[in-house]
């Protein structure tokens, strides 16, 4: 089996493919300063509640946008899993062209998740990812990745309002009943998540019309893309392992 592994800010997401499927996947919080040895720990936990070992893995694929954690997971594959990862970094085959000034500047998840856009919609497409940032990602009718935009997640956004104003307190992050909220609970999620949503509909208008493309397919991945995807008719397509997958089709392609 293919572990796939895909560092993020906040979180780490594991996946075993089994050659056909994804057969499990695994998330856990992204502390920089852990150990290898201690990721080691808590993945064998992972494998062994569903009755597996590390024996099993045939193959592992990462990429990183945690440098402290990227030494620390090759260690760790090299030293447990018996396997030298293949980690997605410049100078492995992607299946993408990088059409931006500085190609080595863009982070391994964005590419990683241009690839798996481009194998499995094609272009022209939009990628939405919603993490500790909220990132469009964009490749064209050919599919080269164009670059996109960054946006701070509204997890983000929502300490820092929380943390900078003095009679603000957290709020759980829905759609309010309406969008001119008759309480401060209400008035702070149209804001936040509304506003977001209406982010999300500028940024995609913009975008279509920049590349003149307005059937560009807009994909959506990451924890909150399906409550997003409730409340705009812009995003067509939730792919919950997106990277996971991209991450799977830029191994085959350096075997």
């Amino acid at each position: 089996m293919l572990l796939a592994i895909d560092i993020g800010n906040t979180n780490i997401h594991f996946g075993l493919h089994d050659g056909r499927d994804w057969f499990v996947s695994w998330r856990a919080h992204t502390v920089a300063r852990k150990m290898g040895d201690e990721y080691a720990v808590l993945l064998r936990s992972f494998f062994e509640e569903k009755a597996l070992t590390f024996a099993d893995v045939d193959a592992v694929v990462m990429a990183s946008v945690v440098p402290d954690l990227t030494a620390a997971f090759i260690k760790m594959s090299e030293r447990y899993l018996r396997r030298k990862p293949l980690n997605v970094e410049p100078g492995i085959k992607t299946g993408v062209r990088l059409l931006l000034d500085n190609p080595r500047e863009v982070g391994p998840d964005r590419v990683v998740n241009a690839a798996a856009a481009k194998k499995l919609y094609g272009g022209p497409a939009i990628i939405i990812d919603f993490g500790t940032a909220t990132t469009w990602d964009v490749i064209n009718a050919n599919g080269d990745y164009l670059g996109g935009a960054i946006a701070p997640g509204i997890g983000l956004a929502h300490d820092a309002l929380v943390s900078r104003t003095a009679r603000l307190v957290k709020v759980d992050l829905v759609p309010p009943p309406s969008v001119i909220g008759h309480n401060t609970v209400h008035a702070m999620q149209s804001g936040l998540f509304l506003g977001y949503v209406a982010m999300i509909e500028g940024l995609v208008a913009r975008i279509k019309a920049e590349l003149e493309a307005p059937q560009a397919k807009v994909v959506a991945t990451g924890g909150l893309a399906p409550l997003f995807a409730e409340q705009t008719s812009v995003i067509e397509e939730i792919a919950p392992n997106l990277t996971l997958e991209g991450l799977r089709i830029i191994w085959e392609m350096n075997q």
